[in-house]
């Protein structure tokens, strides 16, 4: 595994785009993670200035508590396992709410190979909205597993938001 400051150091451009963007735009973020449990969480509060745009997030790493907490359909998403797009467009959608900002982030896959379930290729489901408008929706497949998968994904999704907030 990276260490976390190469990590830290790889994404930091991107954190930059993302705070200057978030703070001169007056916006706040926050997140709903499944499969990298907190990584992303983490990550984000290393930004310079973290305060003042994120906002937090949740780590719902089972049916129940998606269902619960980011108000996923509990049927929808046993039929998928929890892992789809629709379930991380529903995730990004929904912390907005839960945190009061005007931007999530949903994410949802495997990190590690489930046979019993046929899964044996990872990856995860990953969305960005804005004021509930989906900006990013896309399913990234990691070249690691475990908990360098987590990292991944996060690395994933920092780099792609500070991307699509330049778009906007």
């Amino acid at each position: 595994m990276k260490p976390i400051e190469i990590i830290q150091k790889e994404i930091a451009p991107a954190l930059d785009t993302i705070k200057d963007y978030c703070v001169a735009n007056k916006l706040t973020l926050s997140v709903a993670e499944s499969v990298t449990a907190g990584a992303l969480q983490l990550l984000l509060s290393t930004a310079p200035q973290a305060q003042q745009f994120f906002q937090g997030g949740i780590t719902a790493y089972n049916l129940g508590q998606k269902a619960t907490h980011l108000a996923i359909d509990p049927i929808y998403a046993e039929n998928c396992n929890c892992v789809d797009d629709v379930i991380s467009i529903e995730m990004a959608k929904n912390v907005c709410g839960l945190f009061r900002s005007q931007i999530g982030i949903g994410i949802t896959g495997y990190a590690t190979k489930v046979p019993e379930l046929d899964i044996d290729e990872l990856y995860a489901h990953i969305a960005i909205v804005h004021n509930g408008r989906l900006l990013h929706n896309s399913c990234y497949k990691p070249d690691t597993e475990k908990i360098n998968a987590q990292f991944e994904y996060a690395q994933y999704i920092i780099t792609t938001l500070a991307s699509v907030l330049g778009k906007i």
